[in-house]
């Protein structure tokens, strides 16, 4: 498959799964071209200056002609909220995990008031980051996410995991433990006690190997939002996508290596 298919393939999904959304009558793309340019964004990591060098110069025929980078860059960040209609709906039983995401060198601590993220270990090294929470149902799309800074407890995303008491039960490392108690649809699993906890460990492998997202330049809030939503949905379409070009493997085989740009 090309990459000019991948892109093709894409936008068909991400416009099937929209729907019918108004596009501003002076806008040059549709929300759905501007989510399908989000995801190849998220698919493709790096920084966005590369990112929009390559769009422009190999498939900026594709989009009938392509906006400047900065205006590309806002529309991205406004057409955030069209990533909730991309994210799967919970299964009887959920698995959720974190996954932490580096911004800067420790070095560079304090240089700006602005800086986001915390000073925190990932793997026995220090690191200013930040720390992404995934909840995955039986099939390994994405239900919800959240973040937070690195120095933070998991047990910060105790809430978006109690979101789910209704729908089923959701697996997680004692990573997540808290003094006050869990809620009671969490599941607090010992090491090696069920397989199920490493499904996440799949997905942030392939998000770290393909999409280079164990680290990430952006310098505001607002745009770092962006990218962690568009990295969900780009996950979810990237899944849906393989298993809809190879419907004769395992539904729940989970692979997007062949959507790699």
């Amino acid at each position: 498959m090309t990459t000019e298919d991948i892109v093709i393939h894409i936008f068909c999904l991400v416009d099937d799964w929209l729907g019918a959304v108004r596009k501003e009558p002076l806008a040059k793309l549709h929300p759905s071209e501007v989510v399908t340019i989000s995801i190849l964004f998220a698919l493709k990591g790096g920084h966005f200056r590369a990112f929009d060098r390559w769009l422009h110069r190999d498939y900026n025929g594709l989009f009938g002609g392509l906006p400047e980078r900065t205006w590309l860059l806002r529309q991205l960040q406004q057409h955030e909220e069209l990533t909730d209609d991309l994210l799967a709906e919970p299964s009887l039983l959920c698995v959720a995990n974190s996954f932490p995401i580096a911004l800067r060198f420790p070095i560079r601590q304090g240089r700006s008031a602005r800086q986001m993220g915390g000073k925190g270990k990932d793997k026995g090294r220090w690191s200013i980051g930040i720390k992404l929470a995934w909840v995955i149902n039986s099939l390994g799309d994405i239900c919800a996410w959240a973040w937070t800074s690195l120095n933070q407890h998991d047990q910060v995303f105790l809430p978006l995991l109690q979101d789910f008491q209704h729908e089923g039960i959701v697996l997680t490392d004692y990573g997540f433990r808290c003094a006050q108690g869990v809620p009671k649809n969490v599941n607090l699993c010992r090491k090696g006690a069920w397989n199920e906890l490493m499904v996440l460990e799949t997905h942030f492998s392939l998000i770290t190997v393909i999409s280079k997202a164990k680290h990430m330049f952006h310098r505001t809030e607002a745009h770092l939002q962006a990218r962690l939503a568009y990295i969900a949905a780009m996950f979810n379409i990237c899944l849906a996508l393989w298993h809809k070009l190879n419907p004769l493997d395992d539904p729940f085989k989970i692979s997007i290596k062949d959507f790699s740009l």
